[in-house]
């Protein structure tokens, strides 16, 4: 797991709990802490850490996950405006993943072992987006979504139709995307 990855997860913990709550969880994983963005480190480290995490907020580790990734994706964008810029809604972003962010990721950080989507549109208007990857952070893509979607003055609806986490071959996600009604939006700083 690339260190940008523990990084975010530093800046939203401290962000909504403070920088002593991150330095407690680390105590209690005995982990050190030292993530440097370029660095790579046992993917085991983060799920200590969302373990811990999860008790500590009193929530399910795959929420844990989902919640990161929702509130990393106004960070991202801080740090990387390039990707979100030429995009004015939420589905172009996404479709993007693959073909742009992925391959500037592993730019930016060599041996980053990015998953790769697959992507059907339904007659009925879903995206279904098809999540492939060792490792088992499939509720991290759907934080994300919903964080670009936030991002982008939308809401996304993320229904998880198959997970390898409950024995299916794959994980698949389906994914509605609505504007948000004036009155709920809540403008981010771009």
């Amino acid at each position: 797991m690339k260190g940008i990855i523990f990084n975010l997860l530093e800046d939203v913990v401290s962000r909504h709990h403070g920088e002593a709550t991150w330095d407690k969880f680390l105590d209690e994983t005995g982990l050190d802490g030292a993530y440097t963005s370029l660095g790579t480190y046992p993917d085991d480290d983060l799920g200590r850490l969302v373990q811990t995490i999860s008790i500590a907020f009193g929530i399910p580790p795959r929420e844990c996950v989902r919640w990161f990734g929702r509130e990393a994706m106004p960070l991202l964008a801080k740090r990387y405006p390039v990707f979100f810029t030429g995009h004015k809604t939420t589905l172009p972003f996404i479709y993007s993943v693959n073909s742009i962010i992925h391959p500037e990721v592993r730019k930016i950080h060599p041996g980053a072992n990015c998953p790769v989507f697959r992507f059907e549109e339904t007659t009925d208007g879903a995206l279904l987006l098809g999540y492939e990857s060792p490792r088992p952070f499939c509720a991290l893509a759907e934080g994300f979504i919903e964080g670009a979607a936030n991002y982008f003055s939308e809401t996304a609806a993320v229904e998880h139709l198959r997970c390898r986490s409950k024995g299916d071959p794959e994980c698949l996600l389906s994914i509605r995307v609505h504007a948000m009604a004036t009155a709920d939006v809540v403008p981010l700083a771009r």
